[in-house]
């Protein structure tokens, strides 16, 4: 079998088993939809391993499989980009979605849609794959809408929840906001370039770079660059577009770890990066990224302290690491950025897994406050938990340490406006990121057992409408466990590739960094292996911040658990700032529902009961009304009326003869 055939056979494998859970789910059954659909993640994971080997080994592809349309010499193509960076995304989001798969045969075992979620889910790794493995712009757009769209069915899979239809709906029409701007860059590109095809686009990039865009002045690079990045807000939630995120937490728990760990919100990261060429060329385009990244980092990492529902804490999470990931894209330090995209999948994979397995435990409480003192009870859900926490607080020597660590270097040595900026949030945001990590650890596993003293109704019921049964909470199955071992050896371990992956040309000329731009070269002479990048953490701001947080948490959760409350109530209007997610969530309803009211509305009082109804339907009635009795005066039966009609009618046909001649 040629390469180009198993290039074909990566995202197809994954596509056959949602077509088989989906179509056959019921002829096949519950056990051979999870099979069907594990099979088709776990070819396409051996391939991927198989083409990482041969990429290694300098076989790289860049070419067509299938033209779907020619039009005035644009070509509409389906073809493969198989280079350092795609098969590094391809590993990740094919490990991760196959660990999510096992995973799911415990946590969806009671649910009537057990195939359907099976099918969505592995329809998902195939819209992910198309979207990383794309060569053109077209293709590269199918798989962004596509990931949108299965998200949709995902996030909304209990449609029979009022919540979980409108977090769907949020989630897709935010996304048609960002999806918006990169359909506006993508026609630039396809307008000025007069090709779609990334090699092509990429060999013109200097002619783009003198054109000025003639509609707004700004230099035509700038507008193509911004309008790309526009739709990588949507996608990985940037402010102000990351609204989206935190609702979307009402999907089942393994879709959380799949969207929000290593596919869907990690698609605007891979974007840019494989856009790295044009990015280059416009120092205004990087300014405007690095700054909201900045923005989402610190203001994110906030909201992420008072939250007490478990899935959300580690939502804001995910918004605020999306922006450290930003911030590396706008310091031009995009190889930073996908290593810190990998360790991220792997330890926010174990966050949300973990999550859903005191959530099974807990009989789908999600409240950190009717929690407490699981550790005895989940031991393993709780050591890979731990891992997780350490190392997404950026604590060495776990792999969050390394990527992260990397991240602020490289902030710092940006030559971009607002640069000075971003170094703030970024150290700000590593305090923070270590209070809510382990916030979330000790809140749940610490302290007194709350979960005994949680309120129940007259029904046994809790405020969630979720039956509570008198048994220990305790540890979920292997089938749940195992992936949550087998996601945290990466978790511990993927940051020691640190040395290969960021200094050891990994990436190759899969990312292209002008000769101006010098941090990463900067960091690579800084750069004494791994061991010494831990030895040197202890002396830097970034690692005793982290500590602090780490240290503020375990004061506030362990030894003075009355003191949280406190602080609250002295924060004032700053912890309902925090719990208000600073208004935008109210802002939307006012501003885009409350206006979309008021203009369907005015539609449905003016232009339907009014113009409709009132003018063209009614009127046209009542002016036919008004005519049939003006006629039926005429029709009176009298043979005296007919004839003085018609000799006035022949009089005023002679008239108006004579009047003509």
């Amino acid at each position: 079998m040629g390469m180009k055939n198993l290039y074909l056979l990566v995202p197809l494998a994954p596509l056959a088993g949602a077509i088989l859970a989906g179509f056959f789910g019921k002829v096949i059954g519950r056990t051979g939809a999870h099979l069907v659909t594990i099979l088709g993640v776990a070819i396409s994971f051996a391939l991927s391993v198989l083409i990482y080997q041969d990429v290694q080994a300098g076989h790289l592809f860049n070419g067509a499989v299938y033209t779907w349309m020619e039009s005035g010499g644009l070509k509409l193509q389906v073809g493969f980009l198989i280079d350092p960076l795609t098969v590094t995304m391809m590993l990740v989001v094919n490990f991760v979605s196959l660990m999510v798969h096992v995973y799911t045969i415990g946590y969806m075992a009671e649910d009537p849609g057990y195939q359907r979620f099976f099918s969505y889910i592995s329809l998902f790794t195939f819209s992910m794959l198309m979207l990383v493995m794309s060569n053109n712009f077209v293709q590269l757009f199918f798989g962004w809408e596509a990931v949108g769209l299965v998200s949709y069915l995902l996030i909304g899979f209990w449609y029979t929840r009022p919540t979980a239809i409108y977090a769907n709906l949020k989630a897709f029409l935010v996304n048609r906001v960002g999806d918006f701007g990169f359909l506006l860059g993508i026609g630039l590109i396809a307008a000025y370039a007069g090709s779609l095809d990334y090699a092509e686009v990429f060999a013109k990039r200097e002619q783009l770079a003198a054109i000025t865009e003639l509609v707004t002045g700004w230099p035509l690079i700038t507008a193509i660059c911004i309008c790309l990045f526009i739709g990588a807000m949507g996608k990985s939630a940037q402010f102000p577009l990351h609204v989206w995120l935190p609702d979307s937490m009402e999907g089942p728990t393994p879709i959380s770890a799949l969207i929000h760990a290593a596919t869907m919100v990690t698609a605007g990261i891979f974007m840019v990066s494989r856009m790295s060429p044009l990015f280059e060329l416009s120092d205004t385009a990087l300014s405007f990224v690095i700054v909201i990244g900045a923005i989402t980092t610190l203001f994110m990492a906030l909201i992420a302290i008072v939250q007490t529902d478990i899935k959300r804490v580690v939502a804001y999470s995910t918004l605020s690491q999306l922006g450290y990931m930003t911030m590396a894209l706008g310091a031009s330090a995009y190889s930073v950025a996908i290593f810190h995209l990998m360790t991220h999948a792997f330890f926010k994979a174990v966050l949300f897994l973990g999550a859903g397995s005191v959530i099974i435990a807990m009989h789908h409480e999600q409240d950190m406050r009717r929690m407490g003192g699981l550790r005895k009870y989940m031991p393993v859900t709780y050591l890979t938990m731990f891992i997780a926490a350490i190392a997404n607080a950026g604590l060495p020597p776990f792999a969050g340490f390394f990527s992260k660590d990397s991240i602020i270097e490289a902030v710092h040595f940006a030559q971009v406006p607002g640069a000075g900026f971003a170094y703030f949030c970024a150290l700000a945001a590593v305090f923070v990121g270590g209070l809510y990590s382990f916030r979330l650890i000790f809140f749940t596993f610490h302290g007194k057992e709350r979960f005994r003293e949680a309120a129940h109704d007259a029904h046994g019921h809790d405020a969630h409408g979720h039956g509570h049964h008198a048994a220990e909470p305790h540890e979920s199955p292997k089938v749940v466990t195992v992936p949550l071992i087998l996601l945290s050896i990466p978790a511990i371990a993927s940051g020691w590739l640190i040395g290969t992956v960021l200094y050891g040309k990994w990436f190759g000329d899969a990312i292209y960094i002008a000769e101006s731009h010098k941090g990463v070269e900067k960091m690579a002479e800084e750069f004494h292996g791994v061991a010494g990048m831990v030895m040197h953490s202890v002396t830097t701001l970034p690692f005793w911040l982290a500590i602090s947080g780490a240290a503020t948490a375990w004061f506030l959760y362990i030894v003075r658990p009355d003191l949280p409350a406190v602080i609250k109530k002295k924060s004032g209007v700053l912890a309902t700032i925090l719990e208000e997610k600073y208004g935008f969530d109210r802002f939307n309803e006012w501003f885009f529902a409350g206006g979309a009211r008021l203009i369907g509305r005015g539609l449905w009082k003016g232009g339907d009961q009014a113009l409709i109804d009132g003018v063209m339907v009614n009127g046209s009635a009542s002016v036919v009304g008004w005519i049939s009795g003006l006629v039926r005066l005429f029709q009176s039966g009298r043979i005296y009326q007919y004839a003085f009609g018609m000799i006035f009618g022949v009089f005023a046909l002679l008239t108006l003869w004579f009047n003509r001649a």
